[in-house]
């Protein structure tokens, strides 16, 4: 009998938070002491990668993969959240102190490795640990100077831990039978500092998942 043993495929990933939704909805690095409902408001980053789904025994399989290009980060940073992280603030000529939103954004290389159990009516759960590598980290600064809209980037890597590692949870349905696409939310908690000196930062985020088969593996070909 021949049966399906993998499935790979192209991962398309959306962290994504819109209007005034409580706070524990929006993807954000938590900070203690700081209040996480101010990061409420409009955040869209969508990322790209690939998966293997590689089915272990019956519903049960093993997910995993690559997210190339993941945006993790926080918007709306007060004043109190920049001198913690040690930022600059940045002034005119005159020493006046410019107006506009700074935000910490990371990039991360993402690797799930979750168990993925599928029912008969398409929906599936996973859950398992996840694997972070941040290859770059930035404050920016937005402003509008004059009418020119104006953008600071100061680069702050070597302030940040690059290896991340926490639990994911996620629930999706497939569209189509058999190796189909299928729509997922999926939800990761860090259990590792994103700060080396700050104490009770954590990757927190919310992503929803398209992910889309393009090869399947078999196996051999068995006399039963």
């Amino acid at each position: 009998m021949i049966k399906n043993r993998w499935t790979a495929g192209i991962r398309i990933e959306s962290k994504l938070s819109i209007g005034d939704v409580p706070f524990y909805k929006n993807p954000f690095v938590y900070l203690r002491g700081v209040a996480a409902m101010r990061y409420q408001g409009e955040l869209t980053t969508f990322n790209m990668g690939f998966y293997f789904d590689i089915r272990l025994k019956n519903q049960l399989s093993l997910y995993t993969g690559l997210l190339v290009k993941a945006n993790l980060g926080t918007d709306k940073l007060s004043d109190n959240d920049l001198t913690k992280m040690n930022a600059y603030f940045y002034k005119d000529q005159t020493g006046t102190r410019l107006v506009g939103d700074y935000r910490h954004r990371m990039n991360y290389f993402l690797v799930p490795i979750m168990l993925k159990y599928k029912f008969k009516n398409q929906i599936h759960i996973a859950a398992g640990p996840q694997l972070g590598l941040m290859y770059k980290s930035w404050i920016e600064f937005n402003s509008d100077i004059d009418g020119h809209d104006a953008t600071i980037k100061d680069y702050n890597r070597e302030d940040i831990n690059k290896i991340d590692a926490g639990i994911a949870l996620g629930l999706g349905y497939r569209l189509f039978k058999g190796a189909g696409w299928t729509i997922s939310a999926k939800y990761y908690y860090g259990f590792v500092d994103v700060y080396k000196n700050i104490s009770g930062t954590k990757n927190s985020s919310i992503f929803m998942e398209l992910c889309i088969p393009v090869g399947a593996g078999k196996k051999l070909l068995r006399k039963r």
